[in-house]
């Protein structure tokens, strides 16, 4: 395993530094397949991958790989960020969808004639005296006679408002309302967990070699992320062309201090490189040494984690400020 660094100068117990290891990616087989069975029913998000397959994160479909590929040890960045965040709506129902849905979902028959009532599939007349009745014996709404005046009052809103579309008119059913009695449905609004969100990483270093075995490291450091950022080709081919791509290597970055994570800092999982950018005239003036090495280089890494940070991560390991 190559180990590859800039700069050359000793690590001691007290050096900080970025530690990327190059991880082979292990594909996910959701089939159950040899070397990735899935285990429990939970579904996606609640399955582990098989311990005996070498991924072992529990609560997710960690593609966690045992085989190392690479080292790069890099100084500590400039500008070190990081950033949590999830993704929130607003959910809107008002009290007649909430009847409704209560309804439903209790196996009322209420349900039923209530959503043939509110789509105009039969008049108001025809389903009120069946839905007051099951509202009032089943659901336990305090006041049925309100919910469905208030049913009626949005139901001519919303005929009003279609009949007068046919004479190009835009009016919502709601602002006819507002209109009519100056009031609106309670919308109830609602702020609601939509899902995680998965984290980016982007780091600027700087390489000035002070001898041509440092800029022999840059140079290998350089190639070995554009390498293994690269998708990988073989198996069959058609016209010399290769039918399938295999995923890029995986990255896991690690800030350290000596032979230790580092204390504080946050940690990362595991990553894609998704862009990389190198310029070559650092300090703005293409100049090189004998050897055709720039003096001056500026890489930018940008990496993206392959899954969201749970809860329980952070019960894992209680050092530093976690993920």
């Amino acid at each position: 395993m190559a180990i590859l660094r800039y700069p050359l100068e000793a690590l001691t117990g007290t050096t900080d530094y970025l530690q990327i290891d190059i991880k082979e990616y292990v594909r996910q087989d959701v089939t159950g397949g040899k070397g990735s069975k899935l285990i429990g029913a939970q579904g996606f998000g609640r399955n582990t991958l098989d311990r005996k397959a070498g991924n072992t994160r529990s609560g997710s479909l960690s593609r966690k790989s045992v085989k190392n590929t690479g080292t790069i040890l890099l100084q500590i960045p400039s500008d070190i960020k990081d950033g949590n965040a999830a993704n929130y709506g607003d959910s809107k129902m008002n009290t007649l969808m909430g009847a409704a849905a209560g309804a439903i979902s209790g196996g009322m028959k209420s349900g039923a004639e209530m959503i043939k009532t509110l789509t105009g599939q039969q008049t108001f007349a025809e389903g009120a005296e069946n839905v007051r009745a099951d509202l009032s014996a089943n659901l336990k709404v305090d006041n049925p006679e309100a919910l469905l005046d208030a049913a009626q009052k949005g139901l001519t809103a919303k005929a009003t408002s279609s009949a007068m579309g046919v004479f190009g008119a835009n009016v919502s059913t709601e602002q006819l309302m507002a209109r009519q009695s100056g009031q609106i449905f309670n919308p109830n609004l609602e702020l609601l967990f939509n899902g995680p969100t998965l984290r980016s990483f982007s780091f600027s270093f700087k390489f000035t070699p002070r001898s041509p075995q440092e800029a022999n490291q840059c140079k290998q450091i350089i190639r070995s992320f554009k390498q293994n950022m690269a998708p990988k080709t073989g198996g069959d081919k058609v016209g010399g062309a290769a039918i399938f791509m295999k995923t890029p290597n995986l990255f896991e970055l690690r800030y350290r201090k000596g032979n230790s994570n580092h204390p504080f800092l946050n940690q990362f999982k595991q990553c894609f490189l998704t862009n990389m950018s190198v310029n070559y005239t650092g300090e703005g003036v293409y100049a090189t040494y004998d050897d055709a090495s720039p003096i001056s280089m500026q890489l930018n890494l940008s990496f993206k984690e392959i899954e969201p940070v749970y809860f329980d991560d952070y019960d894992k390991d209680s050092s530093g400020v976690g993920f």
